[in-house]
């Protein structure tokens, strides 16, 4: 669906992306991960034409993405809308926006509108921040353009309304499928989300995977601290925590049913490394360091 080789941004002496190598495949829940500064904004913006790159190639459906009308009408990027909207009235906002996708689908904004309990005959600068972001949600939503991508979808929601967002994203995708990519700090809430993840980190993409291959791949090893050393020692580490005599080490590698059953029998604990942590290890610098 989308395929990006060799690209490169800089704002000035800047470097912010390196050599970005990406393929991303139709009708899959993406979750785009990184620091603070780590790229992720600056892609997806180049993604949706909104930045003119330095070098390197963005195609969709094997055509160049820039100035390729077809292609922007595919795509939906949700983000703060821009300050020109801010006197326009809620609802002009979604007649704008049912023009500019021409998958938009009328009668489920309205269900979205009275589910997210949305007033829209404000002017959006009248709305609080989470009301804004829910606007931008249900564009996005409603668009039903085949590659939706939401940069930090949920800033100012509380609780209830960004698992109300995740639940209607999900109960959509399920009969309405399409591409979605989502860039989040809130690792934790969507980690169950995604299907593969894309990580960021010194400018350039360090792992690129299935969430299933993930959990396959990802361990606590807990027990005495010599024979931990000796069982890790040329694996991948993520997290070392010494705490008297125990260790437990994270390690991102492959073990075998023989390797597990030989690290038991040494009295050494294993576990599955929860999603959400195996995020923030991945997302924490380290990366470059163990892949």
């Amino acid at each position: 669906m989308l395929e990006i080789k060799g690209l490169n941004k800089s704002f000035g002496s800047n470097l912010v992306l390196k050599d970005i190598n990406l393929d991303i495949e139709g009708n899959k829940i993406y979750g785009l991960l990184g620091r603070n500064g780590a790229g992720k904004t600056t892609l997806l913006n180049l993604i949706s034409s909104q930045l003119i790159r330095n070098s390197g190639d963005i195609k969709y459906q094997g055509e160049e993405i820039f100035e390729n009308s077809k292609a922007i009408e595919d795509m939906c990027l949700v983000k703060p809308l821009p300050e020109s909207s801010k006197d326009k009235k809620v609802r002009d906002i979604f007649t704008m926006a049912r023009l500019m996708y021409k998958n938009w689908d009328e009668s489920y904004k309205e269900q979205l509108i009275s589910e997210f309990n949305l007033n829209t005959n404000k002017r959006l600068q009248k709305l609080s921040a989470g009301n804004k972001t829910i606007v931008g949600l249900i564009i996005g939503l409603a668009s039903r353009a085949k590659l939706t991508i939401f940069d930090e979808p949920t800033l100012g929601l509380d609780a209830a309304m960004r698992y109300m967002f995740y639940n209607s994203l999900l109960k959509d995708y399920e009969t309405n499928p399409r591409t979605v990519i989502i860039s989040t700090h809130l690792i934790d809430e969507l980690a169950n989300l995604f299907e593969e993840v894309i990580i960021l980190n010194s400018n350039m993409i360090t792992l690129k995977d299935e969430v299933s291959n993930l959990r396959e791949r990802s361990y606590f090893l807990s027990g005495n601290g010599d024979i931990v050393n000796e069982i890790v020692k040329n694996r991948k580490i993520l997290y070392r925590e010494e705490l008297g005599s125990t260790m437990i080490v994270g390690i991102y590698d492959n073990l075998s049913e023989n390797e597990k059953r030989e690290i038991r029998s040494r009295n050494i604990e294993i576990s599955t490394i929860p999603l959400q942590k195996l995020f923030v290890f991945l997302t924490e610098g380290t990366l470059g360091e163990v892949m």
